[in-house]
């Protein structure tokens, strides 16, 4: 209790220096909470961002021929529709977000339009991931904006095809592609449209890049697929996926970078200040000496009010980082607002780490004034 008043008297006595030691570790805290909350808000911005971009790759079957898969958009051939199943059961596999789709093109009220069913969208095994791509449910359809002003049909009327009658569910804007010429549908009622019930001609995935340059990240996906669906072949729309994995490193080299730049030169600034400290209270320190206070008792006194600091300055950073980021992130990653919240896990670490980093920073400073001659310091007054 004695050493606690002390470090509450020596707080007070030298109210300049205390302030500054406190602004450089609440300094540094709210740039570490600022920068990771923000860094991580924009990890999420920019994957959702490159998500949407649409999947990177394609898994048709073995036999399909590529120039007429790349002519008319999908595959002649078929596969089973339960291949999916054996993704979602398979360990350590590289893709996300799994698609099975079966598309033909059919002529519908004197035009061809490109008929797909697409099944509810599945992760792999123990991946909890939000779907891509909207869910049509039974016996609903999704009009291009070509095939409706064709068809002459808005949300809410109804289409017969394949002898059964469907609810056009929605309406898209135009896309400029070939989604205008696209009527899409529940996989299963495709499938029975087109007699073709149990099969698929596609499962479009999403795929993080393999970041060893020395492994091709096609050769690794391909070697995963041939154990699991032997008669079936993957194509990576590589650039896609390389300006997804490029902007994500680039994100993350940015932040550690900036991070090792802010806390290098705030643990400078205290070590600065905490040595000036000790010089500016030499005399008081050796009248401490001559009255038997020992060299734990000085070293513990330094660091304690280092530690003190750093508390001090960690609650401040945490809550003045937090309300800026609450205030402006949203602004900022207008797609993923929602995700942002206080990150109370920062809150626990800066009130480990900034403690630590004030008393590993006062360390060689209470050594120096611990071990001065204290008739040597008294001499000189």
């Amino acid at each position: 209790m004695h050493l606690l008043r002390l470090i509450l008297k020596e707080l007070g006595h030298r109210k300049f220096n205390a302030f500054l030691a406190a602004a450089a570790v609440t300094l540094t805290v709210f740039l570490f909470v600022g920068f990771t909350s923000m860094g991580r808000a924009s990890d999420r911005e920019t994957t959702r961002l490159m998500r949407d971009l649409g999947f990177n790759l394609r898994i048709i079957p073995a036999a399909t021929d590529e120039a007429i898969f790349w002519k008319q958009g999908y595959a002649t051939e078929t596969m089973p529709a339960d291949y999916v199943n054996k993704f979602m059961n398979q360990k350590g596999i590289s893709y996300r977000h799994l698609l099975a789709t079966l598309q033909r093109t059919l002529p519908v009220g004197g035009i061809d339009v490109l008929l797909t069913g697409i099944a509810p969208e599945v992760s792999p095994f123990e991946t909890k991931k939000k779907p891509m791509v909207f869910e049509i449910e039974h016996g609903n359809l999704y009009l291009g904006f070509h095939v409706a002003r064709h068809l002459n049909k808005v949300k809410g009327d109804t289409l017969e095809l394949g002898g059964e009658t469907y609810t056009v569910a929605q309406v898209l804007s135009e896309k400029g592609s070939e989604d205008d010429i696209r009527i899409q549908g529940r996989l299963d009622d495709v499938q029975r449209i087109l007699n073709m019930e149990g099969r698929i001609n596609e499962i479009q995935a999403l795929e993080c890049l393999c970041r060893d340059p020395n492994v091709d990240s096609l050769d690794t996906l391909r070697a995963e697929l041939t154990k699991i669906l032997p008669d079936a072949k993957v194509i990576m729309l590589r650039d896609m996926a390389k300006t997804r994995e490029r902007q994500r490193i680039t994100n993350e080299k940015y932040f550690a970078i900036s991070m090792q730049i802010v806390l290098l030169v705030c643990a400078v600034w205290l070590a600065v200040l905490a040595f000036l400290n000790v010089r500016e209270r030499k005399s008081e320190i050796g009248v401490l000496r001559a009255l038997g206070y020992g060299t734990g008792q000085i070293v513990l006194l330094v660091i304690g009010k280092g530690l003190a600091i750093g508390l001090l300055g960690a609650a401040l950073g945490f809550a003045a980082a937090t309300a800026v980021v609450l205030t402006y992130g949203p602004e900022i990653f207008e797609v993923t607002a929602g995700s942002i919240a206080i990150e109370w896990p920062l809150l626990v670490q800066a009130l480990i780490l900034a403690p630590l980093l004030t008393a590993c920073c006062s360390m060689i400073p209470a050594v120096y004034a611990a071990t001065q001659d204290p008739a040597e310091t008294l001499r000189e007054l």
